[in-house]
């Protein structure tokens, strides 16, 4: 990837929540739609804050200065992102049948999150973005705004959709960078860990495990069952997760081969049968998602893909369904 370009669009692409026309009249929905879309934006509101908090992470433990300006300009799109979907909130709530706030769920989940993703490494960190970005970009955006079906979602939908592109773009490249060989010396190269320090790394993942699969269900899992009732967009986006999981590149790193060994448990009929619950718990998606999504031939011909090739097929996606 040519960082110095992308480095452009990003600075050339920028644009502000007042950018956005909202003179435009609501469209009128049923009381239990309005209740529904008002929260769901409120929860994309909290959802970007949390994006913004990752890239700002990563902007800080970047060492090279162009991949800097260009997390830096995702921190900047993050806050906007979330400016405008409170704002579409607000938009919507016509006939204010109840006060929205950000679920609980994911407040609770925050605070360990963003401990963990700083106790931790940074593959992790890009790991959870990329993954919540595929989740959010193939499916809930796309198909919250078709049930909206309105003018005014659109237009903030199109501006918020051209941003996440870039993020996906470099969320691969970065994939790729924690999967190489040159990662892995600088991972060498610096001091062992205290047995206290793995500890607090132990607990600090643990404890987001155990709030992720609350708030995965109620900020991403049961709006996509409103808009998305098939679910054929959520499971696109899990099968590109899937498919970069399968690279053997990927797998050589420890949090994805404990994630692809929680898949494998789950895709075992006894195994499911008897802990299906508890491996669902661990990895914080329903279980459905965890069962193998791709065929043999897809996950052979992704393996021989480039990383690069990889991320254009699942931007693609997003035209798919």
């Amino acid at each position: 990837m040519n960082l110095e370009r992308m480095l452009y669009k990003c600075k050339r692409d920028q644009w502000k929540a007042d950018d956005l026309d909202w003179s435009i009249p609501p469209k009128k929905l049923a009381k239990d739609d309005e209740i529904a879309i008002c929260q769901y934006f409120t929860d994309m509101a909290g959802i970007e804050r949390l994006a913004k908090a990752l890239f700002a992470e990563q902007r800080r433990r970047t060492s090279d200065p162009v991949l800097a300006e260009i997390f830096e300009t995702f921190v900047v799109d993050e806050e906007r992102h979330s400016q405008v979907a409170w704002r579409l909130a607000r938009h919507y709530d016509q006939n204010h049948y109840r006060k929205y706030e950000v679920s609980e769920t994911l407040t609770r989940f925050e605070p360990h999150f963003l401990k963990a993703i700083r106790t931790f490494s940074a593959e992790v960190a890009n790991a959870y973005i990329l993954a919540g970005e595929l989740i959010l970009d193939v499916a809930l955006l796309r198909s919250l705004n078709d049930h909206v079906d309105d003018e005014m979602s659109n237009q903030a939908m199109v501006l918020i959709n051209r941003d996440e592109s870039r993020h996906i773009a470099i969320d691969y490249h970065m994939a790729e960078y924690y999967a190489s060989d040159e990662y892995q010396a600088w991972l060498d190269a610096q001091p062992a860990k205290s047995w206290r320090e793995h500890r607090d790394v132990v607990l600090s993942v643990g404890k987001m495990l155990y709030y992720a699969k609350p708030f995965f269900r109620d900020v991403f899992f049961a709006p996509m069952q409103v808009v998305d009732p098939k679910q054929l967009r959520l499971r696109e986006a899990f099968k590109r997760i899937q498919i970069l999981g399968q690279k053997p590149a990927i797998n050589r790193r420890p949090f994805a081969r404990f994630m692809l060994a929680v898949q494998a448990a789950y895709n075992r009929p006894l195994a499911r049968r008897w802990a299906g619950p508890l491996i669902s718990r661990v990895a914080g998606v329903p279980g459905e998602m965890l069962l193998t999504l791709n065929s043999e031939e897809e996950l052979a011909r992704a393996a021989k893909q480039s990383f690069d090739e990889l991320a254009q097929e699942a931007l693609a996606a997003k035209n798919l369904h």
